[in-house]
């Protein structure tokens, strides 16, 4: 199985470290309806976007001041709602396993700060002391923005880097960076990921002298 070397790991969340799939169907679902649109079309774009970049492709002409006021009620709605809300099978030991072995990792989301932070909580994960959230890029995913801004503020160059993602935009954001990706998930398989898991059980970090070897499988 694929050994992958880094000096620092990139984290997406949702998908990644937290399943929050139930929240993101009934709240998108809800939305898709109110404005008409087929569920399943609505679902197959919003993983791995901010949501008024979702709303920009599923409702093109939109106004984008509409598309922001809209995503900052969804925001609203999806902190308040934790109802299954559950880690990523392997996601608190791969997160202690960084910490235990002082291995550079940032969290890079598309959620913002009070999202990002009321999940993890809720998913009973810690939240990593360098964070990238929807307020600190100008530009969603597939954008390389996030990533390419967690590197910088780990201080290693982004080739140095191995991003986990679970989305077809993430992983294409973090190729867009130059970063390698292991993709997390069902929804990875189909977007090119340099390596492939169904969980984080599957992943093993092991610090060495030089930086961190990555374990697949």
């Amino acid at each position: 199985m694929p050994v992958l070397s880094a000096r620092a790991l990139l984290l997406d969340m949702d998908g990644t470290l937290v399943n929050s799939d139930a929240v993101v169907e009934r709240i998108w679902r809800r939305w898709a309806e109110r404005h008409g649109l087929d569920g399943d079309e609505v679902m197959s774009v919003v993983h791995g976007r901010q949501g008024h970049a979702s709303m920009a492709v599923l409702l093109p002409g939109r106004p984008m001041e509409h598309n922001l006021a809209d995503n900052a009620r969804m925001l609203a709605e999806e902190t308040a709602d934790l109802d299954g809300v559950v880690p990523v099978p392997g996601a608190p030991e791969f997160l202690a396993s960084l910490i235990e072995q002082g291995v550079p990792h940032a969290l890079v989301t598309s959620a913002d700060a009070p999202l990002s932070t009321a999940r993890m909580a809720a998913a009973g994960l810690p939240l990593p002391p360098v964070r990238v959230t929807a307020e600190s890029v100008g530009a969603s995913k597939p954008d390389p923005e996030g990533f390419l801004k967690g590197a910088a503020e780990l201080g290693v160059a982004p080739g140095e880097c191995v991003v986990f993602e679970d989305s077809g935009a993430g992983i294409a954001a973090g190729r867009a960076a130059g970063t390698r990706v292991v993709g997390v998930g069902p929804r990875a398989g189909a977007h090119g990921p340099d390596a492939e898991v169904r969980d984080l059980r599957a992943v093993r970090v092991e610090a060495t002298a030089d930086g961190v070897l990555i374990h697949i499988g």
